[in-house]
């Protein structure tokens, strides 16, 4: 087949085997709600400077998530798929693989691991730029290491690798030094292919920011980078918040409650709820923000909660949009700066309307594609006191920017 061979075509691939030992399952293990190879895959997919990410494994589930999140398969056979096959086979024979099958041969190849799930898209784009910008063969992210190193020598008396034992200088005096993260590699795909090996050539370095570096090796791995990954997507979620927030619409069922109904003998509904929303309410009650809860179910049980919670509730319409703009125009109140929380099909409007819409973790998946922010939490688990949370953050940001 006639090879399509591009300057501009760059090609990301990302090896993962089914096989760990230390952590088994590693790759499709759960991190922050997605496993953990789908955070590399949404990085290169993100990327600007990546034309195609495809990933190498000889696992259907590894393969299943790979698609899912938006990456093509390309299976690994078994020979180099042990624990002492190399990265770099698992690169040359997609690149082989490809050109055989689709004549497909890109300019470069960008090599990511899927231990790596702190790595963003400006991690990625970064590398590429520095290679092309320099006209180097090969690159990779590194981050500042500024700490000293020692081993044992033949006496086995302790030596300094990067430094004189006798010589104690301050941070600022020492010769900087670079850790290699791990996480992104640039090579010219021809290079890569004659060579075989990642470095060859003019190597260039990327420093990358230290709280964005972190392989998953270690079941405390795993502990670590969940820290890192929620304070990022909480300053995201946050990030994403109208300023300033002039109002909080909340549906209620799936949202205020689990989705749950307890039926009674006399055919009288209850439901589950959770006692920290309240908090969160008036939290935002003291601050000045409107709320309203807008329910499509006309329901006893919504009036009751609601007035619990001291918060209007207008229930009882199958188009949800049309009193919500009601609302809103009652209240002189800019929908641009308005949040509306939900969790399925009937507030999918209400959700494009408003300027951030918002989901509990377990909502629809009609639902989710129309909001900007989905919460970590489920309907009537903490979701409402997540939200007010957020907002409270918010509120806090703005008070303290000049």
């Amino acid at each position: 087949m006639e090879a399509r061979h591009s300057t501009e075509e760059r090609l990301a691939i990302i090896p993962a085997r089914g096989g760990s030992k230390a952590v088994p399952r590693k790759n499709v293990l759960p991190l922050c709600g997605k496993p953990l190879i789908a955070w590399t895959i949404e990085a290169a997919v993100a990327a600007s400077s990546v034309d195609r990410v495809v990933v190498s494994t000889d696992d259907p589930e590894i393969g299943a998530v790979a698609e899912k999140f938006g990456a093509g398969v390309i299976w690994r056979p078994e020979e180099i798929s042990g624990d002492l096959a190399s990265s770099e086979a698992a690169l040359l024979h997609a690149l082989d693989h490809l050109a055989e099958m689709e004549g497909y041969r890109p300019s470069h190849v960008v090599f990511l691991q899927c231990t790596s799930p702190l790595t963003i898209a400006d991690d990625i784009d970064a590398t590429v730029e520095r290679l092309e910008r320099e006209n180097a063969d090969t690159a990779l992210a590194v981050t500042d290491f500024h700490y000293f190193l020692w081993r044992w020598d033949e006496s086995d008396s302790a030596v300094g690798i990067n430094h004189d034992k006798r010589v104690r200088p301050m941070r600022q005096q020492r010769e900087p030094n670079y850790r290699e993260t791990g996480a992104v590699y640039v090579m010219n795909a021809d290079g890569f292919r004659e060579r075989k090996h990642r470095f060859f050539g003019k190597t260039v370095m990327q420093v990358i920011p230290p709280e964005r570096c972190l392989e998953v090796d270690e079941p405390v791995d795993f502990r670590i980078a969940e820290v890192l990954l929620r304070d990022r997507l909480q300053k995201a979620r946050i990030e994403k918040l109208p300023a300033p927030v002039s109002a909080v619409v909340f549906d209620f069922d799936g949202v205020m409650t689990d989705n749950r109904v307890l039926v009674q003998q006399d055919g009288s509904e209850a439901v589950y709820c959770n006692r920290g929303d309240g908090w969160g309410i008036s939290r935002l009650r003291e601050e000045g923000i409107p709320m309203l809860v807008l329910s499509t179910e006309e329901n006893p049980v919504v009036a009751a909660r609601c007035q619990k919670l001291d918060i209007r509730c207008l229930q009882g319409f199958r188009e949800k949009l049309v009193p919500l703009r009601e609302w809103l125009h009652e209240h002189a109140i800019d929908p641009r700066h308005v949040i509306y929380l939900g969790n399925d099909e009937n507030d999918v409007a209400c959700l494009e309307f408003v300027g951030c819409g918002a989901v509990v973790s377990d909502a629809h998946e009609i639902a989710v594609p129309a909001a900007d922010i989905v919460l970590e939490s489920r309907g009537g688990k903490g979701a409402v006191r997540e939200v007010c949370h957020l907002v409270l953050q918010r509120l806090k940001r703005s008070a303290t920017m000049p």
